[in-house]
């Protein structure tokens, strides 16, 4: 009786550490903040890019950009899942590195009528082991671990995804908010031109003809004012969402919204170490290399899984016998089914890397195309801005003197007001691409120095 002993022992002691379950009931209250906490304390070391990392983050005095791209990263409510799918794949690897469980079996026979010679109980007991399985283990172990780096390279390329989307939100609303104030400058300018429009008319110094067209002009404005409104409202309620606060919450935005220069040249100088940088490369990479190790894992399956033991009977007649158990499957098919699929899925794998390691080149060598494009417009706009701000100081000063007709100075306002929209306009576009290149080649923008210029 000594292996059913030492088989109830086993029992014992893998009973004495089993886990106990823990009660979680869901939670039925939203979790948005009603206000960003005005103590709260980030640690910077757990940032996913350098540049965040070396901030000092402060809400007391207003959000700016990099403060909205951190609070994003520990407070988005896609992040938390993200997080929570790394635990279940390392839990995963944990579980795939075990070693098969040992199997033990016991039977016992009862005699029925008596019988000569058969006055015993018999029983059966045994200890076996699946050996076979510690044949591929191992490649399913190293799989699973790959899979878990898989998923851990993913969130860090989600946590870069939501830093540039937090980005890209507060400057979007910054510039709306520059570009709503300029609109409803020249809304007041043309509503003052077709107030004074209409009170000619009144006294028959001008026709009705000039006075819809002022008319029209006024509700144009108005309309891009709405507009603009709707948008930064819209804007601002993505950017809440981003950050787990509720729409209510009135962010104290400060700080520019811009990038330095891109040095061109050093951006296509990083195009070959791509693969190295991104995440979401490096992700691909390590579900491909995965999947080998599940391919040749599969190659090991196509032999015959092999179980050991040993046990301990006696018969009904007191006859006392110790034997030994081998078991395995005959390999009729080889595996050649899951052999198949994972020859399959590796090369599915590997056509993804493939594809996105192209398409992330495309999109860096695309915006920088467009590059130099804005930053000629921008540099064009800038400068007849430059004209028409001086050409408006005496513009007032020949108005104010009465020099110059009020039909002619509204024109000139408005011109100037509208090369003001349009600057801004390419500054943001600018700007959401510099944010989308950092992204694209992994954090650190290479910029211009003062000497390059």
């Amino acid at each position: 009786m000594k292996l059913h002993s030492l088989a109830c022992a086993m029992m014992l002691a893998g009973l004495a550490g089993c886990a106990t379950y823990q009660s979680k009931p869901l939670d039925l209250h939203p979790t948005m903040l009603d206000a960003v906490p005005p103590h709260i304390t980030i640690d910077t070391s757990k940032m996913p890019l350098p540049e965040l990392r070396s901030h000092v983050f402060d809400p007391s005095h207003g959000l700016d950009m990099t403060d909205v791209a951190m609070l994003a990263v520990i407070n988005n409510p896609d992040l938390k899942v993200a997080r929570d799918d790394a635990h279940v794949s390392r839990a995963q690897a944990f579980a795939a590195g075990l070693l098969p469980e040992p199997q033990f079996s016991s039977e016992m026979d009862v005699p029925g009528p008596p019988v000569a010679g058969a006055d015993s109980r018999a029983f059966n007991v045994g200890l076996s082991w699946d050996i076979g399985a510690l044949l591929y283990q191992s490649k399913q172990h190293e799989a699973a671990k790959l899979a878990a780096k898989q998923t851990d390279l993913n969130l860090l390329w989600q946590e870069w995804q939501i830093v540039a989307q937090a980005r890209v939100l507060f400057a979007q609303n910054v510039m709306d908010q520059q570009l709503l104030k300029v609109q409803k400058e020249s809304q007041d300018l043309l509503r003052s031109r077709y107030d004074h429009t209409q009170e000619a008319l009144n006294k028959g110094l001008t026709t009705a003809d000039i006075v819809m067209t002022d008319l029209t002009a006024v509700a144009a404005a108005e309309s891009q004012v709405h507009t603009t409104e709707i948008d930064l409202n819209a804007k601002h309620s993505q950017l809440a969402a981003l950050l787990n606060l509720s729409p209510s919450v009135e962010l104290s935005l400060v700080g520019p919204a811009q990038l330095p220069v891109l040095d061109d040249a050093k951006v296509r100088a990083i195009l070959p170490d791509l693969a190295s940088r991104r995440p979401d490369l490096l992700a691909l990479k390590a579900g491909y290399e995965s999947q080998d190790q599940t391919y040749r894992a599969a190659i090991l399956q196509q032999f015959p899984d092999f179980t050991i033991g040993i046990n301990r009977q006696r018969d009904t007649s007191d006859v006392y016998s110790t034997g030994y158990v081998l078991n395995f499957n005959i390999p009729v098919n080889g595996n050649r089914g899951n052999i198949a699929v994972a020859v399959a899925t590796r090369q599915k794998l590997y056509d993804d890397f493939e594809s996105r390691y192209s398409a992330a080149n495309r999109d860096i060598l695309a915006i920088l195309r467009d590059e130099p494009l804005l930053q000629r417009q921008l540099r064009e706009a800038s400068e007849a801005l430059t004209k028409l701000k001086d050409a408006s100081t005496h513009a007032q000063a020949a108005f104010e003197a009465g020099n110059l007709d009020e039909l002619s100075y509204a024109t000139l306002r408005s011109g100037l007001l509208a090369k003001e929209i349009e600057v801004i306009n390419l500054k943001e576009s600018i700007l959401e691409r510099h944010i989308s290149l950092q992204t694209l080649i992994g954090s650190d923008l290479p910029i211009k120095t003062e000497t390059q210029d």
